[in-house]
């Protein structure tokens, strides 16, 4: 049986609107279709009319709560099929709902434990499900084609401590730790003294409990606050992750407080999220996801450190290690499916498979950055002279030789 005329008329327009990017569109059953692409191209079969119209008017926001509800489904390869939809332009009513968005979800400090809690507090039993042993939610750095996910990590904090180049002895400040492991690695493995910030109940409560556990609740502290209210003085400010929950209109509070941190002798570390030029987050994914989130540019960044003067040593874009690391998270996650809906719903289930399939395609489109950016103040004396610190043998290759050693 045919489509409804006007079915068919709302399925073209819709077509029309994705023509930048190859996907079939169908309504109900097979053959519902009005393209004439091949069915090797993946299809997004539309449940309903009620869908059909809620794509035509806002399509960037609206695709994914109708595949959270199940009202969309995809067939063929879910990342391929949001990477393709990454090349049609943004709606202008997309531009305007995240401008609101922009509004309602401000980052005052009241406002960023609202951001923080809906989505790192959804509970650290949902985490463990498909992150890696160390709960590192945060880019990884894959030194080889070969290296697992939780190689990868340890890899990426050996990298940030080798970035900041830290010493025994000295005190580091960590602003937005998460559940603990890099301030935990800086401790054990560089033998210097953090306090590390988070505004997180569920993550704070994890990270004290492990620095208990393992011995290193002397060494490292963990405080829950608010980045805007550290006032202690070290050696080194490392953020990782955080920067982009600050916000724009509070990129001054951040390095008023870095500047706090480590005045003009000290250095520091940023590993952000960013683009390539100032643009809004995706509209949906700030919305059900990330509420608050601005990826910044990198001259964004560099214009609200200039003010004090601070000397940008290295500039590092690991982009497709992102998008490795949102690989080797979405198997996880794919793995425990089941276990999710059980735990949290099938709604959020699917919510947050398109998230992490939608993460995968951003940073392999280009669409999203991952920059590590190292600074130091301008009386800062211990720089080192060349790169090659950067390049030592990392903790795991070492322990790897001890135990080849002593086999």
């Amino acid at each position: 049986m045919p489509l409804p005329w006007f079915d068919r008329v709302l399925l073209a327009a819709l077509q029309r609107a994705t023509a930048p990017a190859p996907v079939r569109l169908a309504i109900g059953k097979p053959d519902h279709s009005v393209t004439s692409l091949p069915s090797t191209v993946p299809t997004v079969w539309i449940k309903d009319r009620a869908a059909l119209l809620a794509l035509v008017r806002n399509p960037q926001i609206n695709f994914g709560d109708l595949y959270s509800e199940g009202r969309i489904e995809v067939e063929g390869d879910l990342v391929d099929v949001v990477e393709r939809l990454y090349e049609i332009p943004v709606s202008p009513s997309a531009r305007i709902f995240s401008r609101c968005l922009g509004w309602v979800e401000s980052n005052t400090p009241g406002g960023s434990r609202r951001n923080i809690h809906h989505h790192y507090d959804i509970s650290n039993d949902f985490y463990q499900l498909w992150l890696d042993p160390q709960m590192v939610y945060t880019c990884a750095y894959f030194p080889e084609p070969a290296a697992t996910l939780e190689q990868a990590q340890r890899a990426k904090m050996d990298l940030v401590c080798r970035k900041v180049w830290l010493k025994p002895g000295e005190t580091v400040v960590e602003a937005g730790c998460g559940w603990g492991a890099l301030a935990l690695h800086m401790a054990e493995h560089f033998g210097v003294k953090v306090k590390a910030f988070n505004i997180s109940t569920e993550q704070i409560a994890f990270a004290r409990e492990r620095a208990q556990r393992e011995g290193l609740a002397q060494r490292v502290e963990f405080i829950q606050d608010d980045y805007r209210n550290i006032n202690s003085r070290a050696d080194a400010f490392v953020s990782v992750g955080m920067l982009e929950h600050v916000g724009k209109a509070h990129h001054s509070e951040l390095v008023r407080t870095i500047w706090r941190t480590i005045g003009d002798s000290g250095r520091g570390l940023l590993h952000f999220i960013g683009r390539n030029r100032p643009r809004p987050m995706n509209a949906w994914i700030r919305r059900r996801i990330f509420p608050g989130a601005y990826p910044p540019a990198l001259r964004e960044v560099m214009q609200f450190l200039e003010p004090h003067d601070f000397s940008v040593l290295d500039v590092e874009n690991l982009r497709m290690h992102y998008a490795r690391t949102c690989e080797c998270w979405l198997k996880e996650f794919e793995h425990h499916f089941e276990a999710v809906k059980a735990q949290l719903g099938e709604q959020f289930a699917r919510m947050w498979r398109l998230y992490l399939a939608g993460s995968i395609a951003a940073f392999r489109f280009g669409s999203l950055q991952l920059f590590q950016v190292v600074f130091a103040g301008k009386k800062c004396s211990s720089q080192p002279s060349t790169r090659s610190h950067l390049y030592l043998p990392s903790i795991q290759e070492k322990e790897q030789e001890c135990v080849r050693a002593t086999s």
